[in-house]
């Protein structure tokens, strides 16, 4: 804890302490714009995915400005994580959570006092006790970093009341600028954050959601168990995360992966603390190769060699999909989210989203979960569904999603397309999917008689096709950005600017023939980043890795990623010069773990020599 960060005597700029202390010689796209506002004073939202480095975008200005940076962060294995790496890097940081003693509470707080340490990770619940506001008050606050926010608001996928509860502070400490952080928020929700937060004239931030190396792969179940048996192990030992919606059947898997000799371990709430804490941390530590879990299971992760995530039933929502397949390729390098889809699965969520009362927060529910059904049962690139929902809007398919790989048919969708955006706008773009298609397709139930919509133009215009066709030409208007879905009006869809075009005939528009009956995909050969390392070396490297990693108590990942590894393994350096060349090798770290690795690689190409 007495740690101090490696940074110039005077104040730094923000680039010498990305250099010196975490070993990067550029700042990736937008956090340049971030921290350099933060460094200023000033409030910021900031929206990035996962593995977009959003932690520097705080952890760079908070050793860049005098006073302590307090970050509030939901999980304690969280905490944890993020302040190993830092203190790896020669960060003075540290973290007060429920599992602390008494003495080690003191010391912390001691330290906070003689203003020894830069960043300090509380939750939520603590820091909004009146005894710990009340330390702050003691101490010179430089800012107060909120990350995963999109817990703040009610439009979010896991609003938390605690959270909610957070604009509290800037009511204790109004001159301290504010930093929320989060990788998903669609518009509602960052209008929430940004009015609890009360912030004020802050820089919001969106980065690009996209993850270009993720493959998103959807595969129907037929045999699920034996699907999922076999495509772990054609991962040949690479780690995995499995993500099941109930406890029971996050047990089945489990044994019937360690059946097969792959190392699995179960993870969720029913189990006890402890051995929740021992599997989080073999899987950190690479002795494990997959955990099977719920949902209770990731946000705490900060491993960046997660090969592959797998959903075995569809999630509730796209944000959490989002969020749960981030988890994979954190290092840059390629990863796969794949998904066993049953149409059934899609039925049994909604039944349980019907028990409930009704009400504003079920009707959320209700518009996520059939975003995410669309996005199962998109006949479009994978990618541009994700893109859209978070209103990043892209005509180019990707190319590396199941629906690139083995696309539908093709057909001209002009007519289609202005029969249903036609309807849409008359009927004043105030229905949601279900009564425009029954409008199109002329039936004549009471919903349509009570509102006259049976003396529309374009009633039955459409009735020579199925509901099942026109939902999925309607999704796929959604999904290319020509109608959007309002959640705070009951999920009505309306029309954007991008559909005039469309309704006046003045461009084209190719739209996919609906596939009715979902078929399995073949999946093709992993396209992989071409990279000339030696994998001999890199080997070697990885073992020493955790041989360090197990004596210092800490995760591989910690002393150096996969990424930095395999670029010592292409670059081969030999001085101490060369290795600060490496990405992610830092003056800390240089100090701490250089010689060993050099030893290693010097004594690799003496035995390539001869």
């Amino acid at each position: 804890m007495t740690d101090t960060a490696m940074v110039a005597p005077s104040q730094p700029t923000p680039l010498h302490v990305l250099e010196t202390v975490f070993g990067y010689d550029a700042f990736r796209d937008g956090q340049q714009e971030v921290i350099d506002a933060a460094v200023a004073g000033r409030d910021c939202l900031v929206i990035m995915p996962t593995g977009g480095g959003k932690s520097l975008c705080y952890q760079v200005p908070a050793l860049v400005r005098p006073g302590l940076t307090l970050v509030i962060s939901p999980l304690i294995s969280l905490m944890k994580d993020q302040v190993d790496q830092l203190r790896a890097n020669g960060v003075a940081a540290a973290c007060i959570n429920s599992s602390m003693t008494s003495e080690e509470l003191a010391a912390t707080y001691k330290a906070m006092y003689q203003d020894k340490l830069k960043l300090v990770y509380v939750s939520p619940e603590r820091v909004l006790m009146r005894d710990f506001i009340d330390h702050l008050y003691q101490m010179p606050l430089s800012m107060l970093a909120v990350d995963e926010a999109h817990c703040i608001s009610q439009w979010g996928h896991d609003f938390r009341p605690e959270y909610a509860a957070l604009g509290q502070l800037r009511e204790h400490f109004t001159d301290v600028p504010v930093m929320a952080l989060t990788a998903t928020a669609d518009d509602a929700t960052r209008s929430d954050i940004l009015s609890r937060l009360s912030m004020r004239d802050p820089l919001v931030h969106l980065s690009s959601f996209d993850r270009p190396n993720i493959r998103y792969s959807l595969v129907e179940k037929h045999k699920p168990l034996a699907q999922l048996v076999r495509y772990v192990t054609e991962q040949r030992g690479q780690c995995g995360i499995i993500y099941c919606n109930s406890r029971k059947r996050v047990e089945q898997l489990t044994e019937k992966l360690c059946d097969n000799r792959v190392r699995a371990a179960s993870y969720h709430a029913g189990l006890e603390i402890a051995e929740r804490q021992r599997v989080q941390e073999a899987f950190q530590r690479d002795d494990l190769q997959v955990v099977v879990a719920t949902v209770a299971f990731g946000m705490g992760i900060n491993k960046p060699n997660v090969r592959y995530v797998v959903h075995y039933d569809i999630p509730r929502n796209i944000e959490s999909y989002y969020q749960e397949t981030g988890r994979a390729g954190r290092d840059g390098l390629p990863a796969e989210a794949m998904m066993l889809y049953d149409p059934s699965d899609m039925s049994w969520l909604r039944k349980i989203l019907d028990e409930k009362e009704d009400g504003p927060q079920k009707q959320i529910e209700s518009h996520k979960l059939n975003a995410m059904g669309a996005f199962a049962e998109a006949q479009t690139c994978r990618r541009l569904v994700l893109l859209n929902y978070f209103g990043e809007f892209r005509e180019q398919p990707c190319g590396n999603c199941d629906i690139c790989i083995d696309p539908p048919k093709q057909f001209d969708g002009v007519e289609v397309a202005q029969k249903a955006l036609s309807c849409v706008y008359r009927v004043n773009q105030s229905f949601g999917i279900g009564h425009v298609v029954d409008v199109l397709r002329g039936m004549l139930n009471q919903r349509v008689r009570d509102h006259g919509h049976d003396q529309l133009s374009t009633y039955g215009i459409g009735r020579e096709h199925s509901h099942e066709y026109w939902v999925s030409i309607v999704r796929q208007l959604i999904h290319r950005g020509f109608l959007v879905q309002n959640i705070t009006r009951s999920s009505t869809l309306q029309l954007t600017e991008e559909a005039r075009p469309i309704l006046r005939g003045e461009v084209p528009l190719t739209l996919a023939v609906p596939r009715l009956d979902l078929t399995s995909r073949t999946r093709k050969p992993e396209k992989m980043i071409t990279r000339h390392y030696d994998k001999k070396l890199f080997a070697k490297l990885r073992q020493l890795r955790k041989t360090i990693a197990d004596e210092e108590d800490i995760p591989p990942y910690v002393v150096f990623n996969d990424a930095s590894l395999m670029e010592m393994a292409e670059m081969l350096p030999t001085s101490h010069a060369e290795f600060m060349a490496v990405s992610g090798v830092g003056q800390r770290k240089l100090e701490r773990f250089g010689d060993p690795f050099l030893d290693v690689i010097e004594e690799h190409l003496l035995m390539a020599r001869h």
